[in-house]
């Protein structure tokens, strides 16, 4: 108990800083071992450009910009625990080396201008394709790998590429077989082609600028990060799924005994943000608001979960991710008209 009040106090206090007093440095931190393991997996394939990491609030390259952003939360344990409870999970240093993986693509494309060559136009498309944050994959084609987030390297001819490179350049990766007889595999041969043509190429980087929002210019509370402009599911009337939870759940009548539904949904939430999220693509907001309003509601009609805890999970995981892509094809089917 005195060990969760006392983390409860920090993290108030931590919550109350702005972000850009909090004493943030890539130096010394895992990170600042991440980023050395991706400019020595550069090293080996012959790469001379080594991007430059920096800190700021989530993954990307700034604006076509060759430097990787890093998100704050991960110079800090402290601040990565908060970001797990906030948002249902925080990379590992797995997933990490993926993203940064994937970011040194786009900073290689940026670098090299290698969008501009007519053959990677070909191969990806046009690099100015308007970019949408809510696309529609298709995920039985074999015409793009599989890297982040699903089907990541559909949304837009520039993450197709980063996703590309990302794989072709994982250690120990086979892509040759993995994507042997795919369309897909004439993508990778042209990375391979490219960096062996171009990789020893040295561009000049510029330092993150004011507007690439680097973390000592992060002028806002660790409060207001997480506050700012969340989208959440429309769902208008609180009662729109009391049929559905009735239907996972049983009543206080008829499982008086069994743990109540609220707590169920409580005890599952970081879980089910962290698997929902890579699944369906929607942001942490969305998927808390989902479970969030189920729990108030359960607690409302005192369900309770009567059934095997695997079983119910299973059932849960499905409706939530109906209700998701449901969402997702109204938001993008408003964005079309």
């Amino acid at each position: 108990m005195y060990a969760d009040d006392a983390w409860h106090t920090e993290r108030e206090e931590l919550l109350g800083r702005r972000i850009s007093e909090l004493g943030l440095s890539l130096r010394g931190s895992r990170l600042e071992l991440l980023v050395e393991q991706l400019h020595q997996e550069l090293r080996s394939r012959g790469i001379a450009f080594m991007p430059p990491a920096y800190l700021t609030d989530q993954w990307g390259c700034p604006d076509g910009t060759p430097i990787i952003g890093v998100p704050f939360y991960l110079a800090d344990a402290r601040l990565e625990r908060i970001e797990a409870e906030m948002s249902g999970a925080v990379e590992g240093d797995v997933e990490s080396m993926r993203y940064l993986r994937h970011e040194a693509g786009h900073a290689l494309n940026y670098a090299l201008r290698l969008y501009d060559d007519p053959e990677w136009q070909v191969q990806f498309g046009r690099f100015d394709a308007p970019y949408a944050d809510r696309y529609e994959p298709d995920p039985f084609s074999r015409a793009y790998v599989r890297h982040i987030l699903g089907w990541y390297a559909q949304k837009h001819p520039d993450e197709d590429f980063a996703e590309t490179f990302a794989v072709w350049l994982t250690p120990g990766f086979d892509w040759r077989e993995e994507y042997a007889n795919w369309p897909v595999l004439a993508k990778l041969e042209y990375v391979d082609r490219v960096m062996a043509a171009r990789g020893a190429e040295s561009p000049t980087v510029p330092e993150p600028a004011e507007d690439d929002l680097p973390v000592e210019a992060m002028g806002y509370t660790l409060l207001e990060h997480y506050d700012a402009d969340p989208e959440r599911l429309p769902a208008g009337d609180e009662r729109h799924f009391d049929s559905d939870l009735r239907r996972i759940f049983a009543s206080a009548a008829d499982a008086p005994e069994c743990e109540e539904a609220s707590l169920f949904l409580r005890r599952h939430t970081t879980e089910m943000m962290s698997r929902l999220g890579y699944w369906t693509g929607e942001p942490p907001t969305v998927i808390r608001s989902v479970l969030d309003l189920l729990a108030r509601r359960a607690s409302t009609m005192g369900l309770r979960a009567s059934g095997l805890e695997a079983s119910t999970l299973v059932e849960l995981t499905a409706f939530m991710t109906t209700v998701l892509m449901h969402h997702r094809h109204t938001q993008l089917s408003s964005a079309r008209q």
